[in-house]
């Protein structure tokens, strides 16, 4: 699994760069009105909608967004139907991939996806021909600063965590899909302030990409850029060293 720790973290400094300037607003603000539909307004109750409120307080999303969001969701507001969608496909080299989203208009959303594919020569993949390789997991980020590593394990596993990994300055806490709020709110309880919890899908297994690095990034990040995308994974096996050049290309 060599990079992927890496590469959550990097995602991680852009998505708070792109907040500064407003860019994951649209992304956040449709899953919370989804969570709040699917599951009702009231994030006690909704562990979703609770993870989609803390990612829009960490992105400094305004009070007043947050909440007109949930009412859009709720119905107390008129608001756009979104549908979750989930596609899979490859980018060069052989490397799967699992696009994960929110869209008013399928149509457009997969013509989009489609294009941005082909145009780096990868391809959409049927329903089924990816998603094997992919556990759903959750993903839990504390900053190393915030508290020493043996505390944070004992509490981790006591919580019910499965594993966990360093990366840059953070800790990353793997759990079973179905545990990964209770694991979150049993932390929080002890005082330990969350940077981000997400379900992801991990891929079982992974393809060499040294040598395509660059090109599977930028696959990644044009995908990412689409509104009706929420997250893209992907099974590649680049070091750390070469993910570390490919994102000081980027900035």
């Amino acid at each position: 699994m060599s990079g992927h720790n890496k590469w959550s973290s990097i995602k991680h400094k852009k998505s708070k760069e792109d907040a500064k300037r407003g860019k994951i607003f649209t992304k956040i603000i449709r899953e919370i009105t989804v969570a709040a539909r699917e599951h009702g307004g009231d994030p006690e109750t909704n562990p979703d909608l609770r993870n989609a409120i803390s990612k829009a307080q960490t992105a400094n999303m305004p009070k007043e967004n947050i909440e007109r969001a949930v009412k859009k969701g709720t119905g107390e507001l008129e608001g756009v139907n979104y549908e979750p969608f989930l596609y899979e496909g490859y980018a060069p080299g052989g490397v799967a991939l699992m696009i994960e989203g929110l869209t008013d208009n399928s149509k457009r959303t997969v013509s989009e996806i489609r294009h941005i594919l082909s145009s780096y020569n990868g391809n959409l993949a049927e329903k089924g021909a990816v998603a094997w390789n992919f556990n759903r997991v959750g993903s839990i980020m504390i900053k190393k600063d915030s508290i020493d590593e043996d505390e944070l394990m004992m509490l981790a596993l006591e919580a019910g965590a499965e594993n966990m990994e360093t990366e840059d300055e953070f800790y990353i806490l793997s759990t079973k899909s179905t545990e990964m709020h209770d694991v979150t709110a049993a932390l929080e309880k002890e005082g330990i302030k969350i940077e981000k919890a997400q379900l992801i899908y991990k891929p079982k297994n992974t393809v060499p990409a040294n040598d395509k690095a660059q090109i599977i990034i930028n696959v990644i990040n044009d995908l990412e850029d689409l509104d009706d995308v929420q997250d893209v994974y992907a099974n590649f096996d680049i070091d750390d060293e070469v993910l570390e050049q490919v994102a000081s290309n980027e900035g």
